[in-house]
């Protein structure tokens, strides 16, 4: 018994460390992490052109460039939609404008609060929240700032983890016995080249029901369709929240736009709708092998991501704990840890 506590408070020991050391090394570690998960992705890529003769650094250079370059390309798309989208900020301000005169006169009428009153509350509303937003608006340039030194930072990294590859394999690999370095070459090799479908089929997803999510905009005439249908698709990855919280905008961008009801019914009948193909159709034929990650660590690791690194870290903890989830499936005595994450 005594030593299964000892057990125990050994795990939770290294737990704790684990996570101080994590948000005290942020700066170091956040971008380590995206290179090391762009690394996998490409690596059996890098594999396959080393062998047809290419130079090593040739090879790794021209992976990681595709890569940024298709992240270039999704960000200025986004960006373009975004700045259209702000050009028809003036007409939305007047038909939002409307929309409040018309709340004030229904709580005027129906309710009996003056319009002083409600006067009144507004203006302790946006009293009390002057220094939320002055301190948001800080925190914004802050991260934008350290985002923009990132994308310069994550590309040299990924080039160097591909170029020092075997280096830090093999020192990994002597951490173990002789007798278990084997194994934990099948086993990394294994993660990795499953980690490399599971991304390329959860890109495959992404766009999938981005694109779908746009046509069924489109078709029901709301503008921007495309902004709003791939970042609903991009939400996608936090579970019920992310897909409404998505539809909030394009369903009061209807609404003001069109000032009926039937049209944010549409919105929500589109994003279910794709929702519904994305669960049961486009993920287990794009991605086909899943993860299979309950629901609930995906929550915890969300969670915990997002207060241990912030914004990267809800993004970065889900793939680490689906690497885990793998390395579990493969290691023998660490079968808790993968029915503990698994669905079943």
């Amino acid at each position: 018994m005594s030593i299964k506590l000892n057990q125990t408070a050994n795990f939770l020991v290294c737990v704790v460390s684990g996570g101080v050391i994590l948000y005290f090394g942020s700066p170091l570690f956040i971008p380590l992490s995206f290179a090391l998960l762009i690394s996998f992705a490409v690596y059996p890529v890098c594999k396959k052109l080393e062998q047809k003769g290419f130079p090593s650094m040739l090879a790794i250079i021209l992976c990681v460039l595709v890569v940024v370059l298709l992240f270039a390309a999704i960000i200025a798309l986004l960006l373009q939609q975004l700045l259209s989208f702000s050009a028809e900020w003036v007409s939305l301000k007047g038909k939002l404008m409307e929309s409040l005169t018309w709340g004030r006169n229904y709580l005027r009428e129906h309710y009996g609060i003056t319009e002083k009153r409600q006067e009144e509350w507004l203006k302790n509303m946006l009293l009390g929240s002057s220094g939320g937003v002055l301190s948001f608006l800080k925190s914004l340039a802050y991260a934008s700032g350290i985002s923009a030194v990132l994308l310069l930072i994550i590309p040299v990294y990924s080039v160097l983890l591909l170029y020092y590859r075997r280096l830090l394999a093999e020192a990994l690999y002597s951490l173990f016995p002789a007798d278990r370095r084997p194994v934990m070459k099948e086993i990394l090799e294994a993660t990795i080249h499953q980690y490399h479908n599971f991304i390329k089929g959860m890109i495959i997803v992404y766009v999938a029901v981005g694109l779908l999510n746009s046509a069924g905009l489109m078709l029901l005439g709301i503008d921007h369709a495309l902004l709003f249908g791939f970042i609903a698709s991009i939400l996608t990855f936090i579970p019920y929240i992310g897909i409404i919280a998505a539809s909030l905008l394009p369903i009061t961008i209807s609404w003001l736009t069109y000032n009926s009801a039937w049209y944010p019914i549409g919105v929500v009948l589109i994003f279910t709708i794709v929702q519904y193909l994305e669960a049961n159709i486009i993920y287990p034929v794009a991605v086909g092998n899943r993860l299979h990650l309950n629901t609930l660590i995906i929550f915890v690791a969300i969670i915990a991501g997002g207060i241990i690194w912030g914004a990267a870290g809800m993004i970065l903890f889900i793939p680490f704990i689906a690497i885990l989830k793998l390395f579990a499936d493969r290691t023998a005595g660490w079968e808790a840890i993968s029915k503990l994450l698994g669905e079943k």
